[in-house]
């Protein structure tokens, strides 16, 4: 008889780790508190328009590659395209904008006029930062930890050289390597794919770089990212996966060091062998598991990413002056970083990312439109509780957006919908709003994250960007892998 898994959750980690259980002859049951599955990577349709809602490209490709074919779905189901240019960045002080080549040649001429010495450097920088991926690939990401013990003793593998980089900051380190100002802002972008800032994430993390320009650069889906999550549901459907959505599980009853069941909000009770939570790993554990090491009070002194401000435009006619992906960036990068995520006050000129999907993908805007995803880092709720002025911020995005690039467009807007960190806390239970759960401080990473097997409870296992090992796409992927290898060592001897 087969065993039963239930999944609390149908974002990435959650779809990954169901159909990885299935793999194993799992019975499957995934319960979803939003309408649909995908978690952050989900879609919606609005006046003909049809918007990604989160993520927009990845890096790590052979990631997904090798989820597919471990589970028995060929590649060519999910079609993806290189970037190149990877992005393009627009600064404020000089309409100055620099195309983001993975080719170095090309990326040198870009900033011949300000760091003459550009590919001499980043032709080191980046042969450094790839022996940090290299060197923590399979020692620390791709690695299940049961203790701390466990995760010492792997860190102690690695080589003693890179110790220094997880004392001081990412921008420290592009210091090193460069005097342009604008240089190290550019390179110091991957930061913020983490949810924080480079003047407080460790300068390891500049094996981000070497990936999205060396390694494996960055993709994106043709007929967009909400398609990673069809073809997983559909597999999953093939299965025979139950899907329950518009369910939230708000408690739970043990039994001994075994979880019962879990109490969803309509009362009802779901129980299985196995139980994997796909909700953030450390606010689940608070807010559900009522564990007092997550109470609160301690979760609000825990170090969280970078809440999203995120607009969906519609607009009439084309617009040539944009790239797929585009940052607008404004004059005072480091003031504007250090101060404005701690503020209760949104920006007057705030910094911001734009994605264009109908560049490369016609069919997600009508005939002569665009569509058009800006995102905005901001506070997250502890910072700023009070969202009403998100109507004015938005002005503020759009029409400096238009201004950048000589087109009004106000006056083009076919359809228009603000998400501000209360939507995104609402739809996807984000802690105050977080876009990518916990942090990676140096007490935040490894072992030192929420683990992805309960404390307590045998039969409960946890999944996603705020566990083992971390945030961004492939990541969780990873993490997918890591929980089911726990899943089914922990299970094949009884």
């Amino acid at each position: 008889m087969s065993k039963k898994a239930l999944i609390i959750g149908a974002g990435l980690g959650g779809l990954c780790t169901a159909l990885r259980l299935c793999q194993y002859g799992y019975d499957v049951e995934i319960v979803e508190k939003h309408h649909q599955a995908g978690g952050r990577l989900n879609q919606f349709k609005k006046d003909g328009f049809t918007f990604d809602v989160g993520p927009s490209f990845f890096s790590m490709s052979y990631e997904f590659k090798e989820f597919f074919e471990t589970c028995g779905i060929p590649i060519s189901k999910l079609p993806l395209t290189p970037l190149d240019p990877v992005y393009s960045v627009h600064f404020a002080k000089d309409s100055k904008r620099y195309d983001i080549h993975r080719d170095l040649d090309k990326l040198a001429a870009e900033f011949k006029a300000i760091e003459p010495e550009f590919l001499e450097n980043v032709k080191k920088y980046l042969k450094n930062a790839g022996k940090i991926f290299h060197d923590t690939e399979h020692k620390i990401i791709k690695k299940n930890f049961p203790t701390l013990a466990s995760y010492a003793l792997s860190m102690a593998t690695v080589p003693w050289h890179h110790a220094p980089l997880m004392f001081r900051s990412m921008w420290t380190e592009l210091g090193k390597y460069f005097k342009s100002e604008d240089v190290k802002v550019i390179f110091s972008l991957v930061a913020f794919f983490l949810g924080s800032t480079p003047f407080n994430t460790p300068a390891v993390y500049s094996l981000l770089n070497y990936t999205e320009l060396i390694h494996d650069g960055y993709w994106q889906v043709e007929g967009g990212m909400y398609k990673i999550t069809e073809l997983i549901v559909d597999e999953l459907k093939k299965h025979g996966v139950k899907f329950t959505y518009n369910t939230e599980i708000i408690g739970f009853e043990a039994k001994g060091n075994n979880v019962k069941n879990f109490t969803s909000s309509d009362g009802k009770k779901w129980s299985a062998d196995v139980m994997v939570c796909n909700a953030d790993a450390a606010s689940f554990r608070g807010m559900v598991m009522e564990k007092p090491k997550y109470n609160t009070q301690k979760l609000n002194k825990m170090k969280w990413t970078l809440a999203p401000f995120t607009i969906y435009l519609g607009v009439q006619g084309k617009i040539p002056q944009l790239n797929h992906h585009n940052y607008f960036l404004g004059d005072n990068f480091k003031d504007y970083a250090s101060d404005i995520f701690t503020t209760s006050i949104s920006p007057d000129k705030p910094y911001y990312y734009v994605n264009m999907p109908s560049k490369s993908d016609p069919t997600c805007a009508p005939a002569g439109c665009e569509n058009i995803f800006i995102l905005c880092p901001v506070p997250d709720k502890r910072f700023k509780p009070d969202w009403s002025d998100s109507e004015q911020l938005s002005l503020n995005i759009i029409n400096d957006l238009g201004q950048r690039i000589g087109i009004d467009l106000q006056a083009n807007i076919l359809t228009k919908t603000v998400w501000t960190p209360d939507e995104w806390e609402q739809k996807f239970n984000l802690y105050q709003g977080s876009g990518l759960g916990l942090a990676h401080g140096l007490d935040q990473i490894g072992a030192l994250r929420p683990a992805n097997k309960d404390e307590k409870y045998n039969n409960l296992y946890y999944v996603g960007a705020s566990t083992t090992p971390g945030t961004g796409l492939p990541i969780v992927v990873i993490s997918s892998n890591l929980v089911t290898q726990r899943i089914i060592k922990d299970n094949e001897a009884v």
